[in-house]
């Protein structure tokens, strides 16, 4: 189920991974905060920039709650660890986020949950209804993918990505949500629309029979909503970024 952590030769820590790690341990102190946590389970991964495919993953073992900028464990394309480190690397995590980061040019942060909601739409033969506010606005914006099982075969890296297409979001059947973006602010508010969407539905669902959005709709609305601008994204993330800085900013060392 993981990688064990091993000696690897140093590396330099530049200013942009740096910046980096700080935005990545706001954004699991953020999840935290949103309950979108699953004991020590699930990931959110950044690519550091750089000639090199490396990205930063939580060290397997901590809750999203105890993730720092320091703790975060930079890793290369085959999930061996740059540095070293005391913490092991999930192998699970690994095999999904790697196959969206080297496969997909724009894939700088990856994001997957295990929410109730989420996992509950995803068990659905159906997928995601587009009948309410977030789900129309994400109207032929998401992909499935089947379950396969543990995400641990380095064979479903093909598979998953042909299934993701150019789509932003994924829903892996009967196992979760997905989102990617050019940025972790891109990728959150992308992820945060869908698991709304999946909120709604199953809050719906739950009261009677739904009321259908006509077809002719949904091109309106996923123009005016989608790709969202990036400062929007921005903001989002800012705001709920503040908010943990004031709780909490044990996060950024």
């Amino acid at each position: 189920m993981q990688n064990a952590a091993r000696p690897a030769q140093a590396a330099p820590m530049t200013e942009a991974e740096k910046s980096a790690r700080v935005e990545l341990a706001a954004a699991y102190r953020i999840f935290d905060l949103l309950g979108w946590t699953e004991l020590i389970f699930n990931h959110i991964t950044v690519r550091v920039p750089g000639p090199e495919l490396r990205f930063l993953i939580n060290p397997f073992g901590l809750q999203y709650r105890e993730v720092t900028a320091s703790s975060l464990v930079l890793i290369d394309i085959e999930g061996n660890p740059v540095r070293e480190t005391e913490w092991p690397v999930n192998r699970a995590g690994f095999v999904i986020h790697s196959a969206i980061h080297g496969a997909v040019k724009n894939a700088h942060c990856v994001m997957h949950t295990h929410t109730t909601t989420g996992m509950a739409v995803a068990c659905l033969k159906a997928g995601l209804s587009p009948d309410n506010f977030y789900g129309a606005m994400l109207h032929g914006r998401v992909a499935y993918h089947d379950f396969e099982g543990i995400t641990v075969e380095p064979g479903e890296k093909e598979r998953l990505i042909r299934d993701l297409g150019d789509k932003p979001a994924m829903i892996l059947r009967n196992h979760g949500l997905l989102a990617w973006g050019p940025s972790v602010p891109e990728a959150f508010l992308m992820l945060w629309t869908l698991q709304r969407a999946c909120d709604v539905q199953i809050a719906a669902s739950r009261a009677g029979d739904p009321n259908p959005i006509r077809p002719e709709v949904f091109e309106q609305t996923v123009r005016e909503s989608g790709p969202a601008e990036k400062r929007t994204c921005e903001d989002a993330f800012a705001a709920l970024q503040r908010r943990i800085d004031a709780l909490d900013p044990s996060y950024r060392s």
